[in-house]
């Protein structure tokens, strides 16, 4: 079962328990949007450059997720 929590460990981040294991929701979408892109690219173009532009998806969605919380903790 998925249910999402706000835990005051982690306050402002939304978590996922899955299999007992709290995933902060941003990591959960850069898995998600990454597996996407992997998905569409392999059907044009190279399998290669599929994983190396999904892999770059995934590290922008999480960057951005992590600069806009320290953002928001500043401010």
């Amino acid at each position: 079962m998925v249910v999402v929590h706000q835990y005051p460990r982690v306050a402002g981040v939304q978590t996922v328990d899955i299999a007992g294991v709290r995933w902060p929701l941003f990591k959960l979408e850069a898995v998600a949007l990454a597996a996407l892109t992997f998905l569409i690219l392999l059907l044009v173009i190279d399998p290669q450059v599929a994983v190396l532009a999904a892999a770059a998806v995934a590290v922008l969605r999480w960057s951005v997720a992590v600069a806009a919380r320290r953002i928001r903790l500043v401010s």
